[in-house]
């Protein structure tokens, strides 16, 4: 945190929201799993594709090789699975350049619009998108940098399958960008994660608040008009969800003395949810919300126990937003200072943090129902949750991924089965965490983090269920989990059931006495991230075991003269080298459409992008599309200047694209600001009445077929 005072303003940065690293388990790495599967050849020297042809040439039981056919689909029909009659590839545009453009590029013959921005009123008085909005109109407008997302049929009935003229458009909001957000803003030296703070030390209340709507879900009822042009509806299902919004808290946590608070003294609420990264869809048609980088809200001065320490909740300055400083000292902004100051928990918010880092489930269609926290999901940095096909009469299975530097990747297998007529969040509720240990021969195990099993009990500091739970990491920690290179979203084939992870970087690898590389993080420095891939044993997504290997390493085609930075895709016994065409950086988003098409979304830091020699050849952050059985990678689209893509989903007949556009503008240095200069002002490019906005993009190809076909 830094600070400097102008205008009787004490202008507060809290720096990046990014977690700061917090695990020091010391348990063997991903890259020194993937080293040892090399046997030490060639990565460390910077030979990374002369060892990786060798290396994956076996490929995956279940998994798809390089004789698998290029253009397979699910029905074995060329990739067009809509029923219609056209047929074509599987990858059939013409993949665009990269960009350090303003705007949005799509393919020739495919045309797009700006959908829901920031700003937008969607409920209430419907308040229009001005400068000087309050607090409380952002609760009555869209919140601020979009994230992941999904398009519910309008019937209600399933979540894939429906109307795909008329939906309810639910999407996360990760954080907010103050100094865009506030009049008081206007003229200060912040970067994109100061805020202005008063004279007195304070923080203005409705700033608080504004930034407080700002977070959470929004829900919006969209159609698609004769024009082919969307936009939102009014309906009564419309709403808000926000960092203050109540929820419960269920699952084995609740009522636990772990979440005791002065707003809940039986342990079984909370208010808000906040930095909800990549989401989830169950397959009863509700919306789970993901928290991610939470703890660097909270700030405890005091001692802190393992359940903040282990997770980076700070010990000094302010949160990242300095909620807990409000002005009005209302209960729901102090509770951001989990310091002990009463007798007990119930006298205080020491506990606060531990209401966080859960999954939210979120039923879109009825604006009355109360979010639940799922806690039987586990608590981390939550980037999403990745279902397996729900199968009539079989446990519900789901992945997570733990979105930091030498973090783990989890499973959870649902104790009941799942039967479509009585499914509900319940499900959620009762069932088994794994965590993922990746081993040297190309095989894994799913470790249970269940107490009293596999050590954890009393005498190793667990005293129960829901000890494990708030403390998973502790807990993958101590029963030996494989540390990733910050695991992102997940996506499954559903052609046959391979599980994919995006990997998305680690600068920290073999770097400041850091775990060095493995078989599954298998490069030193790894700027450019990779996506990794499994099969559980038997085809069983229950299964305790699995095989693995990595599908595609991101990176240059050879223009930074390190070769350990180039790119290769690794299909059956072939490397396939990137090229100017498909090269890529930090793979973020991911997303398996119903025909196998995989789409990639780049998430390089604003701090890099368009100036780091080592990214700069990659411009904007971008999305590509992927067929995974051959290896083939184009770049689909790319994004304005500062933003990041994110958040990925077709109507149910695969003919409109959503997508969103997050942080524009957010290269802007804090001396740009300053001065009245902006780096991005995407997507009004209207830079003295509007900021840059994160907004969704709504894509078609012009001819009205298949997005990618």
């Amino acid at each position: 945190m830094t600070e400097n005072t102008r205008n009787g303003l004490v202008v507060v940065d809290n720096g990046e929201g990014d977690e700061a690293l917090c695990n020091l388990s010391g348990n063997q790495p991903f890259a020194d799993v993937l080293q040892a599967r090399l046997g030490r050849r060639g990565v460390l020297k910077g030979s990374l594709g002369l060892a990786a042809g060798g290396l994956f040439g076996v490929g995956l039981t279940g998994c798809l090789s390089s004789s698998d056919s290029s253009d397979r689909s699910p029905s074995g029909s060329n990739g067009d699975t809509t029923g219609g009659s056209e047929v074509g590839p599987l990858l059939g545009f013409q993949g665009v350049p990269v960009s350090e453009a303003d705007r949005v590029v799509v393919p020739e013959g495919y045309s797009y619009q700006v959908l829901m921005p920031w700003g937008e009123p969607i409920t209430g008085s419907y308040p229009m998108f001005l400068l000087n909005n309050s607090g409380a109109d952002q609760g009555m407008q869209v919140g601020m940098h979009h994230d992941g997302m999904h398009f519910y049929p309008i019937e209600g009935d399933d979540p894939y399958e429906g109307s795909s003229t008329d939906g309810l458009l639910v999407m996360n909001h990760e954080y907010v960008e103050p100094r865009f957000m506030h009049a008081s803003a206007q003229g200060q030296s912040l970067n994109r994660g100061g805020v202005p703070v008063k004279g007195d030390g304070t923080r203005a209340a409705d700033e608080v608040l504004k930034e407080m709507n700002g977070h959470g879900v929004t829900i919006a009822r969209i159609n698609k008009g004769l024009d082919n042009q969307w936009s939102v509806r009014a309906d009564a299902r419309n709403r808000r969800v926000t960092a203050l919004t109540p929820m419960e808290i269920a699952g084995p946590v609740r009522g636990s003395s772990h979440v005791v608070t002065k707003y809940s003294p039986e342990g079984s609420a909370t208010r808000g949810t906040i930095n909800n990264c990549a989401h989830g869809v169950t397959p009863w048609g509700t919306y789970l919300a993901a928290e991610e980088n939470w703890a660097g809200y909270f700030i405890n001065k005091g001692a802190r126990p393992r359940e903040q320490s282990r997770y980076g909740v700070r010990s000094s300055g302010t949160g990242r937003y300095a909620w807990e400083l409000a002005d009005n000292g209302a209960d729901e902004y102090v509770r951001f200072n989990v310091t002990a100051t009463e007798a007990d928990a119930t006298q205080d918010y020491r506990n606060e943090a531990h209401c966080f880092g859960w999954v939210v489930e979120i039923d879109p269609f009825n604006p009355d129902s109360k979010p639940q926290k799922r806690t039987a999901l586990g608590r981390f940095a939550h980037e999403g949750v990745v279902f397996h096909t729900a199968e009539e009469g079989k446990p519900l299975v789901g992945y997570s991924g733990d979105d930091a530097q030498f973090e783990y990747i989890y499973k959870f297998v649902s104790k009941n089965n799942y039967f479509k007529s009585t499914a509900d969040g319940r499900l959620l509720d009762e069932g088994t965490l794994y965590v993922a240990k990746f081993n040297d021969d190309g095989t894994g195990e799913w470790l249970e983090l269940t107490f009293g099993k596999n050590g954890l009990i009393p005498e190793n500091d667990f005293a129960n269920q829901a000890d494990v739970l708030v403390n998973t990491r502790t807990a993958a920690d101590f029963v030996g989990a494989t540390p990733m290179d910050r695991p992102e979203w997940g996506a499954i084939d559903p052609a046959n059931g391979d599980v994919y992870f995006t990997l998305t970087n680690n600068s920290n690898r073999d770097n400041n006495n850091r775990p060095g590389v493995d078989e599954a993080n298998p490069r030193p420095q790894n700027r450019h991230g990779h996506i990794i891939r499994w099969a559980e044993d038997g085809g069983d997504p229950t299964a305790t075991s699995f095989a693995w290997d990595i599908f595609v390493l991101g990176g240059d085609s050879g223009q930074s003269g390190v070769e350990s930075q180039r790119g290769f895709v690794l299909v059956g016994d072939e490397q396939i080298p990137l090229t100017d065409d498909n090269i890529f950086s930090s793979p973020d988003g991911l997303w398996i459409d119903p025909a196998s098409r995989m789409w990639i979304q780049m998430d390089m830091s604003e701090g890099v992008m368009n100036t780091n020699p080592t990214y700069a050849m990659m411009g904007n952050n971008a999305m590509l599309a992927a067929n995974t059985g051959t290896g083939e990678i184009r770049r689909f689209l790319t994004g304005p200047l500062g933003q990041e893509i994110t958040g990925v989903i077709t109507t149910p007949d695969q003919r409109t694209m959503f997508i969103n556009v997050q942080h524009p503008g957010a290269t802007t240095t804090a001396e740009e600001w300053a001065g009245g200069e902006l780096n991005g002002t995407w997507p009004d490019h209207d830079p003295l009445n509007k900021p840059p906005r994160s907004a969704t993009v709504v894509i078609w190809k012009d001819d009205g077929g298949v997005i990618g076909s």
